[in-house]
């Protein structure tokens, strides 16, 4: 009976604190080509860096700040700063995801009689992705994501005037008279045919898979529109494009108990390329990954990145 009661108040209990939202299948997106100006300067205290800033850990907490000159993120341990004249494009997203976390998934386990799968319909919030193309000062293309509360990530887009955004693009130069850096490899930005596939995940993808080439051993890695003062130009283009997405549901899976494995699946494919020097092709495949159970959609893009690595290691080997 005292186990009953207590699922019953905790139920109550969070039920009278969180609306019970409807869950959206997959994230949506809102871009700007045009930004209209703003205040002076924004900021938002409650922002996480997922991935890409240069010089901060991926998942940090901190405060996100844009003024009239730049972009800074400063967190518990580092700071970086974009210049808004290096910003090339900008955008703004949101998906639910489960409340606090591993902490929610923990709480709704500790429910007897099954009762967690109902907790997770309404055990869930709205998480803003902002979205930063940028430029280094030697061209080379790099991509930021940041999770902000709710409705703060357009907030941010209408501070940035469009007199303050110069457009680039990124190109590299011509190597046919320079010499090749061994065992080098150039990854060109990814490009995609699904007019739904997030902005977000198609900086996320590129930016793990730079990340996973870097961490393994033997890979000098070039960005796309990277110059080198050398002379010298990469010895492996890679390019990737995606051919599929499904947007899942995290909430989805999670509260509809062992049913949630087959439903609300989170599904990338994508086509992979890696070609030589001269221009032949070394690796065409088609890569797939998918993201099942209660965790974040998100982690698809990791996952995929990872066999785009281990695809090219393979290789490595054979050459």
């Amino acid at each position: 009976m005292s186990r009953r009661l207590h699922a019953g108040f905790v139920l109550c209990l969070i039920a009278c604190t969180f609306s019970g939202a409807p869950a959206q299948a997959g994230p949506s997106v809102t871009s700007y080509d045009r930004v209209v100006a703003g205040p002076p300067e924004w900021s938002s205290t409650h922002a996480v860096h997922l991935l890409g800033m240069p010089d901060i850990k991926a998942k940090e907490n901190g405060t996100l700040v844009i003024t009239p000159q730049q972009l800074r993120f400063t967190g518990k341990s580092s700071s970086a700063t974009i210049d808004l004249p290096s910003i090339v494009a900008l955008s703004a997203g949101n998906e639910r995801v489960e409340l606090w976390g591993m902490k929610g998934r923990l709480m709704r386990m500790a429910v007897p009689y099954g009762g967690g799968a109902a907790f997770a319909t309404f055990m869930h919030h709205q998480r803003d992705m902002l979205t930063v193309e940028f430029v280094d000062s030697q061209g080379a293309y790099h991509g930021s994501v940041f999770y902000l509360p709710g409705n703060e990530a357009e907030q941010a887009l209408r501070t940035i005037t469009p007199s303050s955004i110069a457009h680039h693009n990124a190109s590299n130069p011509p190597c046919e008279a320079a010499s090749r850096e061994p065992h080098s490899i150039l990854v060109k930005q990814l490009t995609s045919d699904q007019s739904d596939f997030p902005v977000a995940y198609r900086v996320l993808v590129y930016e793990h898979i730079i990340d996973r080439l870097r961490q393994a051993t033997g890979n000098v890695v070039h960005r796309d529109g990277v110059t080198d003062d050398r002379g010298e130009c990469s010895q492996y283009t890679m390019r990737l494009s995606t051919t599929a997405f499904k947007p899942g549901s995290q909430v989805k899976r999670a509260s509809m108990g062992p049913a949630g494995f087959f439903v609300g699946v989170t599904q990338i494919t994508l086509n992979l390329e890696i070609t030589d020097a001269k221009g032949t092709t070394v690796i065409r495949e088609q890569i797939k990954a998918s993201q099942r159970g209660e965790s974040e959609s998100m982690n698809v893009i990791d996952k995929i990145a990872q066999q785009v690595v281990k695809k090219w290691a393979k290789q490595q080997k054979q050459l």
